[in-house]
């Protein structure tokens, strides 16, 4: 099964990481840029990878757990490298650890409650949050290169406005989740 387009999907965004790190470690414009088109397409085969499963009928368990590992490393590893290249800053980086941290208790809670035979579904607002979330960090890998390719556009402001609203969605979804998840902890 892990043949199967949609986990084929998955395994290219995993693959795609170190790929995506590299770019951004660089500095010149056009690698952030090609990071950016990258993150665009990593961020596209999440939603593909999902759709053809459930359009083919072909969901597995390879693919339930492989695709919210792929979102997480391809999340925090670009938060990471943001940081790293002074990109985010200042107060932002307690909007970026807002959301490193809670996917990380998202995560464990979900593994807990999976032993105990309780699923976490994905909220409706949780879904909103990923996509400022996406928003904010594709926007935020552009600024490598906007000032030099794309000047005119505020790429820095839209990314940081759209990181505060994801850090405060997910605030909202993980205190949600974790709210759940103390029914079955008591």
């Amino acid at each position: 099964m892990l043949s199967s387009l949609p986990n084929l999907l998955t395994l290219s965004r995993i693959l795609a990481v170190p790929l995506l790190v590299v770019l951004m470690w660089g500095d010149g414009p056009y690698e952030w840029l090609a990071a950016f088109v990258l993150f665009c397409i990593a961020g596209l085969t999440d939603y593909l990878d999902g759709y053809l499963a459930r359009a083919q009928g072909t969901v597995s368990k390879i693919g339930v757990f492989l695709d919210p590992i792929a979102d997480k490393i391809m999340v925090a590893a670009v938060i990471v490298m943001l940081v790293h290249s002074g990109i985010v800053h200042g107060l932002a980086v307690v909007a970026a650890l807002i959301i490193l941290l809670r996917e990380i208790i998202v995560s464990g809670l979900r593994e807990y409650l999976a032993t105990l035979q309780v699923s976490l579904p994905v909220s409706a607002l949780a879904k909103w949050k990923t996509a400022f979330q996406m928003i904010a960090l594709g926007s935020l890998v552009l600024v490598g290169s906007a000032a030099t390719l794309l000047p005119w556009l505020p790429a820095y402001e839209i990314g940081l406005v759209s990181l505060w609203i994801a850090a405060g969605l997910t605030l909202i979804t993980g205190y949600d989740y974790l709210r759940v998840g103390l029914k079955h902890m008591a």
